[in-house]
């Protein structure tokens, strides 16, 4: 009788071990897939969560699920058409984003420098610096690409000069080269990552209007830009 009571209390050790086992197991696996789940949603995430820790990841999904490549800036003095390259992927990336949401609609054409660039991205406007601060002002590697130079028509992205040894772009900012020569001196220093495919009239146009002494237009030249295929 003895032994056949500890058979049972034996038998009901190993069943409730096994029990409790499964039980941690299921707990790892449930454990493991949040993991996953969370993972995943640091790299695929919904359009407005871009930030300063999470660009490269971001805008690589983001260019895989929206690859566009050609956009129209629209000026009252005509328009211009841009072809962004695929082979600077992070860049293209972000052009589209900020575009699809309408980003650069508050802001102006903000310098004309004669027979060398026409810059835009930025403004006055509250609105504008909201939506910079809203992205954490994040900053893109850049994609220096040997068959991307700095021609006549060149779409490049601005950054600041100084203490950015790295040569980091900023992503809301870009500029046209509206030399004829090109700006050469610009290669492997700003990330080209498109070209203007049409409006070169328009260019011409806006590079007439007077500027003050920091080359920004006296008058405003408001903008949009939408994506066109």
């Amino acid at each position: 009788m003895k032994i056949f009571f500890k058979i049972v209390f034996l038998v009901f050790i190993i069943s409730f071990y096994h029990c409790d086992n499964n039980k941690v197991g299921k707990e790892n696996s449930v454990e493991i897939e949040k993991r996953k789940t969370a993972l995943e949603k640091k790299i695929i995430k919904p359009w407005d969560s871009l930030n300063n820790e999470n660009t490269e990841a971001f805008l690589t999904e983001y260019g895989k699920q929206n690859t566009e490549t050609k956009v129209i800036i629209k000026t009252e003095f005509g328009n211009i058409k841009l072809l962004l390259y695929n082979d600077v992927p992070i860049h293209r990336a972000n052009f589209i984003f900020l575009t699809k949401i309408k980003y650069f609609n508050t802001t102006v054409i903000y310098r004309v420098a004669k027979n060398f660039v026409i810059q835009g991205g930025n403004s006055d406007n509250m609105y504008t610096q909201k939506q910079r601060r809203k992205y954490g002002n994040y900053l893109l590697k850049p994609e220096f690409r040997k068959n991307r130079k700095h021609k006549y028509g060149a779409l490049a992205a601005a950054r600041y000069w100084e203490n950015n040894p790295n040569k980091l772009s900023s992503p809301f900012e870009f500029y046209m080269v509206h030399d004829r020569n090109g700006a050469h001196h610009l290669n492997n220093e700003h990330t080209v990552f498109g070209e203007v495919i049409s409006g070169f009239d328009t260019m011409d146009k806006i590079s007439k209007v007077k500027v003050g002494a920091d080359e920004w237009p006296i008058k405003d030249i408001k903008m949009t830009i939408e994506i066109l295929e």
